[in-house]
């Protein structure tokens, strides 16, 4: 697997395919591989003539895993990004994130609008862009705990077991999750001007409304993924059916 460097940390990331380019970010926990490959995404953007683009994020997958929570702020994760694409000489690319991707993607939005084409927010509405209902401190404890059997707070539950599950660096994740708690203000999300996508499961109790979101961001559509949560949602055919279409409007 290709990988470059960011300053010191190393980022490993895949490129597949011929067209105009796609940077995939997964979520918290996730990898490249789990969140893009295995729910077959890599495979039907290719079929649809994109370029795509993956990284596993700092700490997570086969990228460097590192311990200090001030090195995993969302604009410094957001930069990985940029460098990826400095690196593959990409001018400018559509991006689509999922959760904590997501909230990287509306930061490059916000703060980068000239290297993107267009955001795709996929399960992250209001709660976990502005309001913070997202994961927490007592996630990040479930992630520290000797074993699942010690974790009683239910989203902290789901969290460790997929951490365990994706054979996670936990002792990293832990320190990303506590680093990622800054927020988009409302005003701030009311100024992003590029093409937005949020696509959010029915279901899904950690990213908060996506219509919420949607009422505040200008001119962004809004795609209900029926009957999937926070987990559930990313390989549904509704999520990707409903992307091909962004993408396909976007010329």
């Amino acid at each position: 697997m290709p990988s470059f460097h960011n300053g010191a940390v190393e980022i490993a990331y895949l490129d597949e395919g011929e067209g105009d380019p796609i940077l995939l970010l997964h979520g918290f926990a996730s990898s490249k591989n789990v969140n893009w490959v295995y729910p077959t995404w890599v495979s039907e953007l290719r079929k649809n003539g994109r370029r795509v683009i993956a990284l596993d994020n700092r700490g997570h997958g086969e990228s460097q895993k590192l311990y200090d929570p001030a090195q995993y702020s969302i604009p410094t994760m957001a930069g990985d990004v940029l460098a990826l694409m400095d690196h593959l000489a990409i001018p400018q690319a559509d991006i689509m994130g999922y959760s904590m991707g997501g909230r990287m993607a509306a930061w490059l939005s916000l703060n980068e609008p000239q290297r993107l084409r267009s955001a795709i927010l996929g399960g992250i509405g209001i709660g976990g862009l502005i309001e913070g209902t997202g994961p927490g401190e007592k996630v990040a404890e479930a992630l520290e705990a000797a074993s699942l059997d010690d974790v009683t707070d239910p989203v902290g539950r789901t969290f460790r077991a997929f951490a365990d599950q994706t054979r996670s660096d936990r002792k990293a994740l832990a320190a990303c999750l506590r680093g990622t708690r800054d927020l988009m203000r409302k005003e701030e999300a009311a100024r992003i001007d590029v093409p937005v996508l949020i696509a959010v499961g029915t279901t899904d109790d950690v990213a908060g409304s996506a219509h919420a979101l949607g009422d505040i961001i200008p001119g962004s559509e809004v795609l209900d993924i029926p009957n999937r949560d926070h987990m559930r949602a990313v390989g549904d055919k509704v999520y990707k059916v409903g992307v091909l279409d962004f993408l396909s409007r976007r010329g």
